[in-house]
């Protein structure tokens, strides 16, 4: 069996995002390896773990910087991973389709990815991936195993959870609570730099993105600094309900 796993490098959740000259400037900032993908990850690992005969191969999609995401993978145990070197910001349609040649490339049984992305706040990776490929895709996955051939596992539903059950090959899309992801040991970030990291140019997948960025900011709103006198609790809850419904307008 072979299991790829998607990763995307992001800001670290503790950083301030700058913007300089219309885009995002990520080059004095901490950058991690998406908190989603590592679930993905992690249970890869776990699946290889149980004594199944799988490969684990981490992919990324960008900047020259994206391969230090991929050492952390190898770290954590990851077999080898593939670095499609691009500049361009890429969309999530238009990163399936490179996702989606990679695994049929590599005759990939299983693929692992984000249910969604800290920097886009999308879902729709897993999704475009599976259609490409004709796959069928279980979302939001915080349960699963693998027999043979068949997924089993569990999901959210907007009523609570179902149980499921499909055979390979299939996407997954991952969550907080499916696993906890492991830190690289200090033996392993060494092991990590003898592993294969293939890299490979954009151009030999011929993907055109369809959506540009053309500018970014970000939105800063205005303090009102309007102080409601306690004294009066009343007439205090009245004007913080009149001053919520008239001006702020979060209330009807």
């Amino acid at each position: 069996m072979r299991i790829l796993a998607l990763i995307r490098q992001v800001l670290d959740a503790e950083e301030t995002v700058r913007i300089r000259a219309g885009e995002v400037d990520l080059s004095a900032s901490k950058l991690v390896v998406d908190t989603m993908d590592e679930y993905g990850v992690e249970q890869a690992l776990r699946i290889r773990e149980t004594g199944v005969d799988a490969e684990v191969v981490a992919l990324a999609v960008g900047p020259e910087r994206n391969q230090e995401a991929l050492r952390t993978v190898l770290a954590m145990g990851a077999d080898r991973a593939i670095h499609v070197m691009t500049e361009l910001a890429l969309d999530p349609i238009a990163l399936s389709k490179v996702a989606a040649q990679v695994a049929q490339q590599e005759n990939v049984d299983l693929i692992f990815c984000g249910g969604q992305q800290a920097d886009w706040d999308s879902h729709a990776l897993g999704a475009a991936t599976a259609e490409r490929l004709q796959w069928p895709q279980l979302t939001w996955v915080n349960a699963l195993e693998i027999h043979g051939q068949t997924l089993t596992g569990r999901h959210d539903a907007e009523d609570g959870s179902e149980m499921f059950s499909v055979q390979l090959p299939a996407v997954i899309t991952t969550q907080q609570g499916l696993n906890e992801p492991r830190y690289p040991t200090v033996p392993n970030i060494m092991r990590a730099k003898r592993k294969e990291l293939r890299v490979e140019s954009m151009e030999s997948f011929h993907v055109e993105p369809k959506l540009k960025i053309i500018g970014a900011e970000i939105q800063v709103k205005a303090r009102l600094h309007k102080i409601l006198d306690g004294k009066d609790a009343t007439a205090a809850a009245a004007e913080l309900v009149q001053l919520l419904r008239d001006e702020a307008r979060v209330i009807a």
